[in-house]
């Protein structure tokens, strides 16, 4: 103001040196990333590396949910009601996935910080029920994870044993086929493998989701496209999409209605693990507008190719009683790898494009592996909910390494539970059932409670993202509420009858009372302490509008 008082030469000349020094002092200071501008508004310091891009986020969710993992499931789904009712309940589960999808994208641009869906819970759910909402689907998505590990690692030995099983000559021709002792120890060699990998920076881990995203896009083109075309004898159309048929006598299910939701598993299973681009948000530019776009990036991709590689295998059958047969060339044990023996070998008498496929196949499951073993452990879920004491020796499990900035003591926190899961492989052969089951209810289920909360809580005390719903979100989010309950309430049913201790789903009794324990410490001790996510910023509460 005293320079446009003191008017003449001096007096403009002053003004302009002052409006330059300002200009130089805004084009020195450095632009605040849109996802950082709104995680201090919601509190936290920006502490970790934020260098990740659309590709990095899109190849390590895409990794998390790959193409190919759905394998070991798909002999047993197409067991239970055939072709026709595994096929179009594809479709049918895809769309449904497209709220919860659409639902959590919502959420992720208004909240795109680390611990993303307990984060989601204690701020839509208010300070009152926030802290409970926080607890328990902190603690139902740590519990999914963790036991997802396991899930990927029993899927990545299976399917090595059959690489090796075709490799050596086959289950008629004498070839090896590893013991129960020796398949434990592919499964813990996958788990510390993925943990030592995970031990590195972030960027290691999203180069390796580049590689996995064209691994699967490329890969999976290979074998869609080539398995048919390999396959001298192919099921017609009519086979693949209308013979529906039960089999009672092998998995003791005779209602139809329920056969069905049994198929439908495969399906259920395939779709979901789209939120490590929420999980990832932290580290990522722009990540109020890039974490969405993965998500839904992620769920188109997959859609496409997961159903193709289902109609692949399926149009390639050759003998559909023969796949199950014990005494096949892959002891039955793996329904895929025998459609895929049958092609190679009824075409050129040799195993050896079985094998190729397989390796296919079975680096999926490793990029995959390595990709869930990150969501956990490496500065997300036992990272994030360590930060917030919500975890039982906190101080150790967030202690970051002071050049990678990687919480490696979680890393091998989960790796070591994910071992010890797998333990009763020795013994039992529903492993892969319970572990499965309780992976996709912990993880799926964790998805339900910020959805509820979005579902119910007052529009006014919600500040959008750059996507935004509007008037639209209570009829989605109502939809992948109902959804998710679904979902979980099919993976916690027996699979097979009579119910025998052999064939029992052990998932319900494993999760009640993982979630019991967690409920009794609550009520007996966290909920006096427990608050939710901890700020580590003093913000103004006038800006907090939610």
């Amino acid at each position: 103001m005293s320079f446009r008082e003191g008017g003449g030469a001096n007096g403009i000349g002053g003004s302009r040196k002052v409006a330059a020094m300002e200009m130089e002092l805004e084009e020195a200071a450095p632009v605040l990333d849109s996802g950082e501008k709104r995680l201090n508004e919601l509190g936290y310091k920006q502490e970790l590396r934020r260098e990740m891009t659309f590709l990095k986020i899109l190849g390590i969710t895409f990794s998390s949910m790959a193409v190919f993992v759905g394998t070991p499931l798909y002999g047993p789904s197409l067991r239970y009601a055939g072709p026709a009712s595994l096929i179009w309940g594809w479709p049918v589960v895809v769309f449904f996935t497209w709220f919860v999808g659409v639902a959590m994208s919502e959420i992720c641009s208004s909240f795109p910080t680390t611990g993303s869906l307990y984060f989601w819970a204690a701020h839509l759910a208010g300070p009152r029920w926030g802290p409970f909402a926080s607890w328990c689907c902190a603690w139902l998505e740590t519990i999914g994870l963790v036991s997802g590990v396991g899930a990927q690692a029993y899927s990545a030995s299976q399917s090595l044993q059959m690489i090796i099983l075709l490799a050596t000559g086959t289950n008629t021709g004498g070839g090896y086929y590893a013991s129960r002792g020796v398949f434990l120890s592919m499964y813990i060699g996958f788990t510390l493998i993925w943990a030592t990998l995970n031990t590195f920076a972030l960027e290691v881990i999203a180069f390796f989701g580049i590689i996995s995203m064209w691994w699967q896009v490329i890969g999976g083109l290979v074998v869609i496209i080539m398995l048919p075309l390999v396959a001298q004898q192919t099921q017609p159309a009519s086979f693949v999409f209308t013979h529906f048929q039960t089999s009672p006598e092998s998995t003791g299910i005779s209602s139809k209605p329920y056969a069905i939701i049994m198929s439908v598993l495969l399906s259920n299973y395939c779709l979901y693990g789209y939120d490590s681009a929420a999980h990832l948000t932290e580290e990522t530019k722009g990540a109020d507008r890039t974490g969405p776009f993965a998500i839904l990036s992620s769920i188109g991709i997959i859609s496409v190719f997961g159903w193709a590689y289902n109609l692949a295998l399926t149009f390639s059958i050759k003998d559909f009683d023969y796949l199950y047969d014990e005494n096949n060339e892959t002891g039955g044990a793996l329904v895929p790898a025998q459609i895929i023996y049958d092609a190679f070998y009824g075409r050129y008498h040799n195993s050896a494009g079985a094998v190729v496929f397989l390796c296919i196949i079975w680096g999926s499951f490793f990029f995959c592996g390595l990709a869930v073993t990150t969501k956990p452990c490496k500065n997300f879920q036992i990272y994030a909910l360590s930060r917030d004491n919500g975890i039982p020796f906190s101080p150790i499990w967030r202690k970051l390494h002071p050049k990678s900035k990687v919480p490696v003591n979680a890393v091998w926190l989960c790796a070591a539970i994910s071992i010890i899961l797998g333990l009763p492989i020795l013994k039992m052969d529903v492993v892969f059932t319970a572990i499965l089951s309780i992976s996709t209810v912990g993880w799926v289920g964790g998805y339900a409670v910020p959805i509820f909360a979005r579902l119910v809580m007052e529009e006014r005390n919600f500040k959008p993202g750059p996507f935004y719903l509007g008037r639209a979100r209570r009829p989605i989010c109502l939809v992948a509420f109902l959804w998710i309950g679904y979902t979980c309430s099919a993976f916690l049913l027996p699979t097979s009858y009579p119910i025998r201790l052999k064939t029992f789903n052990y998932a319900p009794v494993a999760l009640a009372v993982c979630m019991g324990l967690v409920m009794l410490w609550w009520v007996l001790d966290a909920r006096k302490w427990f608050k939710g996510p901890v700020r580590n910023i003093e913000v103004d509460s006038s800006s907090q509008h939610c």
